[in-house]
């Protein structure tokens, strides 16, 4: 069985000899390797396994020294030399195996090597078979030992060591008594081992050995061992330790002894009867009792065959089967069966069967006991626990529509709850036993929204479930379901139940996670959006810093510029005229830069309030379409003001703020509509408001260049201004739209925009005001009421809502876009004699003003018929050739109910014109003393300079302190006006007034106190009201400005 590789190193042999001992054959399962050199060399000593080595032409004794010291152990060291030589080589021959007296023929050497290799390979033999021996003892279960005659143990297995406790070395060599840790030999021991070692026969036997303080009890095979001569020299034993088997046969014996004796002690039912069960040998009361008879014969007559007649037909297999199965003697079985009892009942029998020997005879001996009330009593205890169990899956599970057991190794499940459904589906899916693949596949295809199917199906697969639920006791799937066309969010928790490496059971629970889900939807978008909107807030800024930048430079270099400029042109009037402007049109525009970013301070900081008072709606709309008919003038657009069903004009609003929000929406319609555009603004008062309160609508609509979707979506955003080529020379601060936003959601309104580009665009802004009185009624006019009017207007917008407003007052209105059909119309009214009893006119109309159509139609109807001039321009140009004309009054545009109801009464009231034209009055002369408080020298040379040249003297005081001083100085009535700073030095202007306002002199404390300062904010202008000033202008001075408050204060 085993390979060997013999290494040979052959040191100073002759090549013939070498030749001669290499060409020997190899025996069986050997092979030969040769390495060769005429003196010693270490390392080809170290790796032979044999040495031959020749001394006869060497020094003996160095060589052998040399080799002995460099072979490794194990290795055999053969030495050729002369009978001269064996006396140097005496000390070295514990070293040598052998020596081979030389010289040697060829035969000679030729066997002695083969006489060698049949020696090497009977020692390899012997160490083959002792490694079997080995082998087979120490791999046995069983104790194995060898003793001599005098019962000493020469060897032992690993098993015997394990049994005894002690080690191979401990044990060999010893006898019993200290092996078993006992005083002496046991005496059946040494009997046993005499016996096989006289008779030379194997002895089996059970022997009890004492160990210690405890006893085994081994089973033991013994066999005799033989000398070289045939003769007994002592045994071999195995023993197998059968302590234990005998311990759990002793305790079978007395748990069925125990068992025994309880059913004979209970009432307890005991049948014999021969093995094929045709022949009941006895049987006591007790079990005829059980089985529902009165008496053997009734039971041997009713059929007894194996069973009774009387077992159920369900347990009649299973027990007939288990009672046929015993064939041989101590077979035993039990078995839970039932039987009808004769009154009825059905009887739950516990029966044990044991096949016996009596008189060579093999029968079978029952125990029958009736275990009836207990069977009951445990099936009401499980109905109580799965009742209270239930009860506590209903409570735990009120969370979920769908509750459900299965066993994931059988598919096999059912329903634990069921909640409503609204089309009645679960309780048709989940109902009875259910099949799990079944059952969810019905549920994902009836239930589960389509996209998320195929992912539902893969994650509700068995194994796949299985698997997971290895991984963690807990498994959540979110999924969304169609019910009823409403899309839904949905999660499955399934959770392990019971013994999982049992039975892998789960209960899987489906319940709506809509709201959470939504929730942590909108949570998770409003981080994302606050996100975005953080960024896209810094790159704006950045992008406003460097805008700001731009715009601020640009009028800063037109203002340095041009005032370079005057400087060098000083002696051309006219020229550097023109450079004032510019620079005065560049300062103004940078303040509105300015205004833009303190507003926007403001809010952002929360600092801006509302001042909510009443106001008039047509007062705000005049006053918006004086502040931009300049611009529209210049950029020659057409500018429209309509109102449509305003009937409540007096509300209660800031007027500071709308007027700021529509000011700005018109603002930029004019700034981005091209020459010969068009821009209106509709007020529409919307139906639905709460009592007390009106809705209104403002729609500002241009024909300008319009916005892109991208834009529109971040038009409110701050900082945010279009980039292209169109509009990337008009100057702004991207704060505007931000600033109207914030303004009007802080009004509780709505802003909306909708632009296409090279299209224009319209804003409609939608506000609720608190009205000063309730609904308004509209009164008739008696005199007009069923009587005609005719508007004339180009626009179609204006002729809709004044006639809507004429109809209102009960009269017959027509209207006509005309100038020319006008006419037309009043010659063929007073033809028909039905005329019109009242004319409105626009003045400006494409093929004739309203100045001529005023006087053709004077021609055709006299001079009775009122003649109202509508127009949105300055009236003062055309004022006298409109009267000469035959015009009975005018109308502004925007044109409210109100204000053209009280042109229409007065005209039919007094029958004449009651709006006389003013006359102008002529300019006031501006004389009187004005203390100017005020400590930057710069600010006082200009000042000083537009109050002197507008006739005014005036005073300086560089700060608070100094100006109370002065007027505490003064006599009464010598100072007439105080411009106020409020920042100054020593005293600031704030503090400087209460100090006047509380002087014991009236005369002196009642003087008027105008406000001049930097602080443009409206809380600025409360707190020099409640300073005790009389008003507040803000710097940069607007001359016409400071001296309409002048003279307002001063008359």
């Amino acid at each position: 069985m085993y390979r060997c590789c013999v290494h040979f190193y052959l040191v100073g042999w002759e090549k013939q000899d070498a030749e001669l001992v290499k060409g020997i054959p190899p025996l069986e399962s050997f092979s030969h390797v040769f390495a060769e050199s005429p003196r010693p060399e270490q390392e080809l000593a170290a790796a032979a396994d044999v040495i031959l080595a020749d001394l006869r032409k060497l020094d003996a004794v160095e060589t052998v020294s040399s080799l002995a010291a460099a072979r490794r152990e194990g290795s055999q060291l053969i030495a050729l030399a002369e009978a001269e030589q064996f006396v140097p080589l005496s000390p070295f021959l514990p070293q040598l195996q052998d020596i081979w007296t030389a010289p040697l023929s060829a035969p000679a050497l030729q066997f002695r090597f083969q006489r060698w290799l049949e020696g090497y390979k009977q020692s390899k033999d012997l160490w083959q078979t002792d490694q079997f021996l080995e082998a087979v003892i120490n791999g046995a279960p069983n104790m194995v030992w060898f003793k001599d005659k005098n019962g000493i143990h020469e060897k032992v297995n690993d098993s015997f060591c394990k049994t005894v406790n002690k080690t191979k070395e401990q044990v060999q060599g010893q006898g019993h008594a200290y092996i078993w840790d006992v005083e002496h030999d046991d005496p059946a021991c040494i009997e046993s081992e005499r016996i096989v070692m006289e008779t030379e026969q194997t002895y089996v036997s059970e022997e009890t050995v004492q160990t210690g303080d405890s006893n085994r009890l081994l089973t033991t095979y013994k066999s005799p061992l033989y000398d070289l001569d045939g003769s007994v020299m002592g045994t071999v034993g195995v023993a197998i330790d059968i302590t234990q088997e005998r311990a759990y046969e002793q305790e079978i014996i007395q748990q069925n002894q125990i068992l025994e004796a309880i059913f004979t002690a209970l009432d307890c039912g005991i049948i014999c009867h021969s093995l094929d069960g045709s022949q009941i040998i006895s049987i006591n009361r007790a079990a005829l009792d059980i089985l529902g008879y009165s008496s053997q014969e009734e039971l041997t007559k009713d059929g007894f065959y194996i069973v009774a007649p009387s077992v159920l037909e369900e347990d009649l297999e299973l027990l007939t089967a288990v009672i046929t199965s015993l064939k041989k003697e101590g077979d035993s079985a039990s078995v839970e069966y039932r039987v009808h009892h004769t009154n009825g009942d059905i009887r739950y029998i516990m029966g044990t069967f044991k096949v016996l020997r009596e008189n060579d005879r093999l029968y079978c001996q029952r125990f029958l006991l009736d275990y009836t009330a207990q069977k009951q009593r445990e099936q009401q205890e499980r109905l109580e626990t799965e009742r209270r169990q239930m009860e506590l899956v209903q409570a735990l599970c009120a969370d979920f529509s769908l509750v459900c057991a299965f066993n994931l190794d059988t598919g096999i499940g059912q329903a634990l709850r069921t909640g409503d459904c609204p089309i009645g589906l679960l309780n048709t899916l989940f109902s009875g036993e259910l099949d799990f693949e079944h059952c969810m596949e019905q549920y994902i295809a009836n239930c589960v929204y389509e996209e998320d199917r195929e992912a539902m199906r893969q994650d509700c697969h068995r194994e796949y479930l299985a698997e997971k639920l290895t991984e963690k006791e807990i498994f959540y799937l979110n999924y969304r379901t169609l019910c009823c066309g409403t899309m839904r969010y949905f999660q499955m928790k399934a959770v392990r139940t019971g013994d999982w490496n049992r039975t892998r059971a789960v209960v899987l629970g489906f319940r709506n996670v809509d709201e959470e889900t939504r929730q942590e939807m909108e949570k998770k978008t409003m981080l994302e959006d606050a996100l975005a909107q953080a960024n896209q807030a810094s790159r704006a800024k950045s992008v406003f810093l460097s805008n700001m930048s731009h715009d601020i430079r640009t009028p800063m270099n037109a203002i340095v510029g041009f005032t370079t400029l005057a400087i060098t042109h000083l002696d051309q009037k006219e020229q550097v005229e023109g450079y004032l402007k510019k620079i005065l049109t560049s300062g103004n525009h940078l303040v509105s830069l300015i205004n833009d970013v303190l507003d926007m301070s403001r809010i952002e900081s929360g600092k801006m309030r509302l001042e909510e008072a009443l106001c008039r709606l047509p007062d705000i709309l005049h006053g918006l379409r004086s502040i931009i008919q300049a611009d529209v003038r210049a950029k020659q657009l057409d500018f429209y003001i309509d109102t449509v069903d305003v009937l409540d004009e007096d509300v209660y609003c800031d007027k500071l703020r709308l007027n700021q929000v529509l000011l700005n929406l018109l603002s930029n319609s004019i700034k981005y509509t091209p020459t010969g555009g068009v821009v209106s603004m509709r007020i529409i008062q919307k139906p639905g408001a709460p009592v007390g309160f009106a809705s209104y609508e403002f729609r500002i609509k241009d024909t300008g260049i319009g916005m892109s979707e991208e834009f529109v979506a971040h038009i409110f955003e701050p900082f945010e201004r279009e980039r292209n080529s169109t509009i990337s020379g008009i100057q702004g601060t991207g704060l505007g739209m931000a600033i109207t936003k914030n303004i009007v959601d802080m009004m509780n309104g709505s802003i909306q925009v909708h632009s296409e580009q090279n299209v224009g665009t319209e804003f409609v802004v939608s506000f609720t005001f608190r009205l000063h009185s309730g609904p308004k009624e509209i009164p008739t006019i008696p005199e007009l009421k069923n009587c005609r009017a005719l508007v004339v207007d180009d626009d179609f917008n204006t002729c809709d809502s004044v006639s809507y407003m004429l109809q209102q007052f009960g009269m017959r209105a027509e209207w006509t876009l005309s100038g020319k059909e006008a006419v037309l119309r009043t010659r063929q009214a007073v033809m028909r004699g039905d005329t019109y009893s009242v004319y409105i006119i626009d003045w400006l109309m494409p093929d004739l003003n309203g100045i001529e159509v005023a006087r053709r139609i004077r021609k055709e109807t006299g001079e009775d018929v009122p003649i109202i001039i509508l127009t949105a321009y300055d009236l003062s140009d055309i004022e006298e050739e409109a009267k000469d004309a035959g015009v009975t009054a005018f109308c502004s545009k925007p044109l409210f109910m109100s204000e053209l109801r009280t042109c229409l009464s007065s005209i039919v009231g007094n029958g004449k014109d009651t709006q006389e034209t003013p006359c102008p009055n002529p300019q006031n002369r501006r004389t009187g003393r004005i203390l100017l408080a005020e400590d930057n020298e710069l600010n006082q040379e200009i000042a000083t300079a537009i109050l002197t040249e507008a006739g005014f003297t005036v005073e300086v005081a560089s700060n608070g302190q100094i100006a109370v001083d002065m007027l505490k100085a003064s006599a009464p009535g010598y100072y007439h006006l105080i411009l106020m700073d409020v920042q100054m030095p020593v005293m600031d202007g704030y503090t400087a007034t209460r100090a006047i306002r509380a002087m014991d002199n009236h005369s002196l404390s009642s003087i008027p106190i105008l406000a001049m300062t930097a602080n443009a904010f409206e809380e600025d202008r409360r707190e020099a009201l409640s300073a005790g000033m009389n008003g507040h202008i803000t710097k940069p001075i607007d001359i016409k400005k400071l001296l309409k408050n002048l003279e307002q204060i001063m008359e």
